[in-house]
């Protein structure tokens, strides 16, 4: 019942505080804590027991022990859908924060929406500190500091750290609140609990608020380093952080970048590539980005022009004309991840092209745009026209989505025909035909000797790995895999550790995902 003020008329105030949405739930309406994730297998998720019974500090340190990028874009996928995944909660953890852990990895991987939702999984009244903090910093990598606003009493009762404090009066702001927004802005001024431009992005945040009515220049020039809360407000607030300062960050920053639908487009492109090699980005979505540049009046010559290079890859009359554009873009740099994000770009394209002999060098290339995206059944319709021992003929060896069997002849031709150093190509073919179980153990240990590689060797990973595979745990045996492919250039890749990540991934029903993982080793080294 709401109240009335000293003449008996209705309490404005009372009206006001009745309408406000709710945040605090009762324990009864709370979620459970049981399971918490995004990602049913209805939805491609893993199953709820992806993770069997295994220790909550096991695996948290598991995750900790990410501390690199990971090698592979597949193995980077199959470990967003194993983090987001709906899955019972471990012992020996506290739920929130085993969510906290799996959020944070998502953002160091680039995946600042799929961080965001995972969070909101959990109600406010479970939130621990470790929580509280991830949120912040998952709202910010979405450049959404309205979605910190709910977080912020919460997150100042259990943390002393600024950026709670400096939230307070934009999220008065963003509720219309000016006077309290500037009464708690002045005194954070006094306090200097932000400075510098920090302070001027969080006024500038203000200003944006209703009846903001604040004009505040941000100027970037003397700015030395990049951090959060300057991409997050500054994004918000439609002051991007210029590109010498994006230089300075983790890669994952551009994963963040690519997908902030605020941002220009030229920006975002100028991310695209990371973001797609990473894992970040879709064929489609690098698709639709260059399309939508294609179209945008505020978008660079350049860019425009790999837009319009794209266009006649997909479009052109001809076989040939396609294929020439799809050089173009293969082309356009030396470096060997945006070589690789090409191929990415137009795996849809190189589909289209029908299968020929003719096409002798190029039909590698093109297998390997469409393995790229997983085009698997589109590229193994080249199985008849690849020479045996070519680098296509061993892309689809190790794609195929037939059981099909390789001949130590053909690993023989491949050995004689590889330049790379230290026979390194060989021996990831090697080892992913042995762990997918791709040709007889005579074969195997046959050409194993001719490469000197020993696959029979033991490490503590590899029982690892091997131990959860045979308990059927396709969640902690995505986590093995991304721990196992951590370095920042393939030649680190070892194929000791490629054999047992195929072997285990196909025992637990991911031979999809391994077989991606040993076309893309293939294809970039």
């Amino acid at each position: 019942m709401l109240a009335l003020d000293e003449n008996g008329e209705l309490d404005l105030n009372a009206l006001d505080d009745a309408l406000q949405p709710q945040y605090a739930l009762s324990a009864g309406e709370r979620r459970s804590m049981a399971e918490i994730g995004v990602l049913t297998p209805k939805y491609n998720g893993l199953p709820r027991d992806a993770f069997g019974e295994e220790g909550g500090q096991y695996l948290t340190n598991l995750i900790r022990n990410l501390n690199g990028p990971i090698l592979s874009r597949w193995a980077s996928i199959l470990l967003r859908r194993a983090l987001l995944s709906k899955v019972i909660s471990p012992e020996n953890v506290n739920p929130a924060d085993w969510a906290a852990a799996r959020a944070w990895r998502l953002l160091l991987m680039g995946e600042a929406d799929a961080a965001r939702s995972l969070v909101l999984k959990v109600d406010g009244g479970n939130f621990t500190p470790r929580l509280y903090e991830v949120a912040m910093q998952a709202h910010l990598a979405t450049a959404d500091p309205a979605g910190v606003c709910p977080l912020v009493e919460g997150g100042a009762r259990v943390s002393d750290a600024p950026t709670w404090i400096m939230f307070r009066p934009i999220c008065a702001s963003l509720t219309g609140e000016q006077s309290r927004a500037t009464s708690l802005l002045q005194r954070a001024r006094r306090d200097r609990v932000a400075t510098g431009i920090d302070y001027l992005l969080a006024e500038k945040t203000i200003g944006a608020g209703f009846e903001g009515r604040r004009a505040v220049t941000i100027l970037w020039d003397d700015i030395e380093y990049f951090n959060n809360w300057r991409f997050g407000l500054g994004v918000a607030t439609g002051v991007e952080p210029p590109d010498r300062l994006y230089a300075q960050a983790g890669r994952h920053v551009q994963g963040w970048r690519a997908r902030a639908p605020m941002l220009s487009i030229d920006s975002r492109m100028k991310a695209a590539d990371y973001a797609a090699a990473i894992g970040v980005l879709s064929s489609q979505a690098m698709i639709d980005l260059y399309a939508a540049a294609y179209d945008d009046p505020e978008t660079g010559d350049d860019r425009k022009a790999l837009a319009s290079t794209l266009r006649q890859a997909y479009t052109n009359d001809t076989a040939q004309s396609r294929l020439a554009a799809m050089r173009d873009l293969w082309g356009r740099s030396n470096g060997a991840l945006t070589r690789y994000s090409a191929k990415i770009l137009t795996a849809r394209a190189a589909a289209k092209i029908p299968p020929s002999a003719a096409l002798g060098d190029e039909s590698s290339e093109l297998v390997a745009s469409m393995l790229s995206a997983g085009l698997d059944r589109s590229a193994a319709r080249w199985a008849d026209v690849v020479d045996q021992g070519s680098d296509a003929w061993a892309l689809l060896a190790v794609s195929s989505p037939s059981n099909i069997t390789v001949s130590y002849d053909g690993l023989d031709d491949f050995g004689g025909n590889d330049g790379s150093d230290d026979l390194l190509r060989s021996k990831f073919l090697l080892a992913a035909i042995a762990g997918l179980g791709r040709a007889d153990q005579q074969t195997i240990d046959d050409f194993a000797a001719d490469l000197d590689l020993n696959l029979k060797r033991t490490t503590k990973w590899t029982r690892a790995i091997q131990s959860a595979a045979r308990r059927g745990q396709s969640g902690t045996v995505a986590l093995l895999v991304a721990v196992g492919m951590q370095g920042r250039d393939w030649n680190v890749m070892s194929p000791l550790h490629l054999y047992h990540i195929m072997q285990s991934l196909k025992r637990v029903g991911l031979e999809p995902e391994a077989r991606m993982i040993a076309a893309e080793a293939l294809t970039r080294t």
